[in-house]
C-alpha cells in the first residue's frame, strides 16, 4: 500500500508536468560550523560554497543529532534518530564481529531504498560504514567493503570520475549521488601549494593543515558543481550541503570525550562531545527556480534532510520520519517551521551495546530557543545561552533552575534514555 501511494505521488506529479529532481548531497567531513566564507570566517577559503550559499537558501542553526560519523551519517541516511535506527556508535563493543552491526541499516526505510522505489538510480561514494553500498538500497556505489568506506573514499582526495561516469549512464532517468568525501577529516595532507597559504610563524602546523584541507574540499565541490553546469542539470538538480558533525583543530592530543583513555587531536568540545563545536552545521538548499535564496534562521536538524528530499521526489515519507520539510520555508509555503526545538543525543565511539542505544549513551541535549541544556547520563547539567554565549563557556544551569526544569522535561518527552 506504501509503495502504490507513493508511486500515485509521482504519477501525480508527472501528469502536473513537474518534473523530479536530480539530487545532490554534498556531506563534509569533520569541519567546524563557523569554517566556510559564508558563516564569516575570515581565515580558510570557501569560494564555491559561498557562491553555492548565495544561490540557495542557507539554514544558519542547523545540528547534527550525534557529533560522531556514523550515527550522523545514518540518520542522513534514514531521516531517523540515532536511537531509532539503533546506530550508536563506529565500532562494535569488543569481541563482536563488525558485521553484527550491518543488519540495523537493513532494517530501517533508507532515502535510497525509497527513491529507487520511484524509479531513481542512486550512487553511494566517500564515507561509508555500512559495509556494502546495496545494504542501504544505493543501486550503484563504491564501498563493497572496509570499516568506514574502503574503495569509496578514493572520491574527492583522488578521483572525481565515478560520480561523472554515474550522472552520464543516468541522463534518461533522476538520480541521487550520495558525495561523501572523507574532507576536510584526518589525515590532513593538502596539496603543497594550499598548504604553503596557511603556514605562518604564529599560527600551529595542525592548524594550517586543517585550513589547507578545508579549501582543498571545497575545490572538489567546485568542480562536481561545475560539472553538473556543463552537463546542463544545474537547473533541474537540488543540491543539499552539510557537515556530518563539527571539528575544533587542536594543537595538542586531548582527552577523547567519548573514547575513555584515547587521545584526540581535536578540541574536547568539538567531534563527539555535546557541545556546539561538534554538533552545529549550516545547511545549505539549492534548487534554481524553486528555492529562494536567502537566510532562514529557523532550527533545524539532519533528521529533515531525507523527509525534504522525497518531497522533492514527491514521494511519501516514512511515518517513522519525525523530521520536516525545509521546502516549506525555502519555497515560501510557510513563514516559519512548525518547531519548539532541535534534539540529540552523544554516544561512546565504542559501543556497548550494539542492539539497546540506551546503553551507550553518554548525553542529551536540547535547544530551544537561544538556550541549550545538555544533559548528561550521570552527572548535573549545563545551561547555555548561544545568543550571548556562542561557544559555551558560561554555564547557566545554577542560575536558572527553572529553565533547567523545562528543558528536561522536553528532553524526558523526547526520549528518557532509558
Amino acid at each position: 500500500m506504501k509503495k502504490l501511494s507513493s508511486l500515485l505521488l509521482v504519477w501525480a506529479a508527472l501528469c502536473l508536468g513537474a518534473e523530479r529532481p536530480n539530487v545532490l548531497l554534498i556531506i563534509s567531513d569533520d569541519q567546524f560550523w563557523r569554517d566556510f566564507g559564508f558563516m564569516g570566517h575570515g581565515l580558510a577559503r570557501t569560494p564555491n560554497l559561498d557562491r553555492l550559499a548565495e544561490e540557495g537558501a542557507v539554514f544558519p542553526n542547523g545540528y547534527v543529532p550525534s557529533s560522531l560519523c556514523r550515527p550522523s551519517l545514518a540518520t542522513l541516511l534514514t531521516g531517523l534518530y540515532p536511537h531509532q535506527h539503533r546506530i550508536t556508535g563506529n565500532d562494535p563493543p569488543k569481541g563482536v564481529d563488525r558485521r553484527e552491526m550491518l543488519k540495523h541499516i537493513r532494517a530501517v526505510p533508507t532515502l535510497p531504498r525509497m527513491l529507487g522505489e520511484a524509479g531513481y538510480a542512486s550512487l553511494q561514494t566517500g564515507k561509508f560504514w555500512e559495509g556494502r553500498y546495496s545494504n542501504a538500497g544505493f543501486t550503484d556505489g563504491m564501498t563493497t567493503e572496509g570499516r568506514h568506506g574502503g574503495p569509496g573514499l578514493k572520491i574527492g582526495r583522488e578521483t572525481m570520475q565515478p560520480i561523472y561516469d554515474f550522472i552520464r549512464r543516468n541522463r534518461e532517468r533522476p538520480w541521487f549521488v550520495w558525495y561523501a568525501p572523507m574532507m576536510p577529516h584526518t589525515p590532513h595532507n593538502p596539496p603543497e601549494t594550499l598548504l604553503e597559504k596557511y603556514l605562518l610563524p604564529d599560527r600551529h602546523e595542525w592548524v594550517a593543515r586543517y585550513y589547507a584541507m578545508v579549501e582543498w574540499f571545497d575545490e572538489t565541490c567546485g568542480e562536481l558543481l561545475e560539472f553538473l553546469r556543463r552537463q546542463g542539470l544545474s537547473e533541474n538538480t537540488l543540491v543539499v550541503f552539510l557537515v556530518d558533525n563539527g571539528w575544533i583543530q587542536g594543537t595538542k592530543r586531548s582527552p577523547h570525550p567519548s573514547r575513555p583513555g584515547r587521545m584526540a587531536p581535536f578540541a574536547p568540545k568539538s567531534k563527539a562531545s555535546p557541545y556546539d563545536g561538534g554538533l552545529r552545521t549550516p545547511v545549505i538548499l539549492r534548487w534554481p527556480g524553486r528555492v529562494k535564496p536567502g537566510r532562514y534562521y529557523d532550527l533545524v536538524s539532519s533528521i529533515d534532510i531525507a523527509p525534504t528530499i522525497l518531497a522533492a521526489a514527491g514521494v511519501e515519507r516514512d511515518r517513522r520520519m519525525p523530521g520536516l520539510n525545509l521546502l516549506d520555508v525555502a519555497t515560501g509555503k510557510k513563514a516559519r517551521l512548525e518547531r519548539e526545538a532541535v534534539y540529540g543525543a552523544v554516544y561512546f565511539h565504542d559501543e556497548v551495546s550494539v542492539d539497546e542505544p540506551a546503553k551507550n549513551l553518554l548525553w542529551r541535549w536540547v535547544r530551544r530557543r537561544d538556550w541549550k541544556l545538555i544533559a548528561p547520563k550521570e552527572g548535573e547539567p549545563e545551561l547555555y545561552n548561544l545568543l550571548l554565549d556562542p561557544f559555551e563557556e558560561h554555564d547557566r544551569a545554577a542560575a536558572e533552575p527553572e529553565l533547567v526544569e523545562e528543558l528536561r522535561k522536553l528532553l524526558e518527552a523526547w526520549w528518557p534514555g532509558r
